[in-house]
């Protein structure tokens, strides 16, 4: 099978299209023949092996070269090989360790779950990370309070708009001129572009602030938050050595001294992926939340499109599709 297959650390042009075995399912995993998956920064920060902090981190990056042979971590496609729960012909879709960068994957049972019947596989591939990001950073969210994204019109940022609504809260957000419209289509109530106003100063408060986009330290983002109220980190600006990880450690360490709540949302520790992807799949059926994707490439074409997602100006998903029917 033919997948985009990572060596070293590097930009994109490190990365090298290789015909390699086709993968053989284990006791619990069924063969899924892949129909599109999507970038996030999670691939290509694998990809560069940045920040370096991370190369020292227990199950990071790999020290010297990578741990991950072939990259992607969302996955819409379709089952090969009969399984305990899933049938050839099932359309389904996982938030993966990896590998989804290629025409089949093996994939545990324990991660698959039914793409939501509405979408395409283009549609679903977009949402495993993201939107489990998204979940993962509102859980506990409920009708009347108010909730600020910063950094809104991205992958994560439109999910949680959208499920922050849908969880009857009322969303501000934070994003560039460009991309207002686009969120107050989401549900968002209010917008504020960064370019030209700081959110922190607008004398509106929260009873979450999730934080996407980084650039505001936490102590910063406390005068806009009530005093139960919650900051939830997810990521920040990149860079070589500490960022965004340093955004987000910082934020957790200083938590005890700002007195406000602060967690970080991470979908790769959540231990009920299957679970809540199904729940997404629920609100995507009843129309409360739709991916919105900003470009879409055909498989051979990956490469540019993990490029384009790295340049950081995507509204909504960039996602990947290979050219089978779906």
């Amino acid at each position: 099978m033919k997948a985009l297959v990572q060596h070293v650390y590097g930009s994109v042009e490190t990365l090298t299209w290789e015909d390699v075995p086709d993968p053989v399912p284990a006791d619990g995993e069924v063969l899924v023949r892949v129909h599109a998956t999507s970038v996030n920064p999670y691939d290509w920060h694998f990809m560069r092996g940045e920040p370096y902090v991370a190369r020292l981190m227990t199950g990071g990056f790999g020290l010297r070269r990578p741990t991950v042979g072939v990259l992607g971590c969302d996955l819409a496609g379709r089952v090969e090989t009969a399984g305990r729960r899933f049938s050839p012909g099932d359309d389904v879709y996982a938030l993966l360790p990896r590998g989804a960068y290629a025409e089949y994957v093996c994939v545990s049972e324990d991660l698959l779950a039914p793409m939501p019947a509405n979408l395409t596989h283009e549609q679903a591939a977009a949402m495993p990370m993201a939107a489990l990001t998204a979940w993962v950073a509102l859980d506990g969210v409920s009708a009347g309070q108010r909730v600020l994204v910063n950094g809104a019109s991205g992958g994560v940022g439109t999910f949680a708009v959208q499920l922050a609504k849908a969880f009857g809260a009322e969303v501000d957000a934070v994003c560039g001129a460009a991309n207002a419209d686009l969120a107050r289509s989401l549900g968002a109530s209010h917008v504020v572009d960064y370019r030209s106003a700081d959110f922190t100063r607008t004398g509106r408060r929260y009873d979450v602030v999730l934080d996407i986009a980084g650039g505001r330290s936490l102590f910063a983002c406390r005068r806009v938050l009530e005093r139960p109220g919650r900051f939830v980190a997810v990521g920040g600006p990149a860079g070589r050595w500490l960022q965004p990880a340093g955004h987000v450690f910082a934020a957790l360490a200083a938590g005890p001294f700002a007195r406000r709540r602060v967690v970080l949302a991470d979908a790769v520790a959540c231990p009920d992926k299957k679970a809540v992807l199904g729940e997404l799949a629920a609100l995507v059926e009843r129309g409360a939340v739709t991916p919105v994707i900003d470009r879409s490439y055909p498989f051979d074409d990956l490469r540019t499109a993990i490029a384009y997602q790295e340049a950081g100006h995507a509204g909504g998903k960039v996602s990947v599709t290979l050219g089978v029917p779906g």
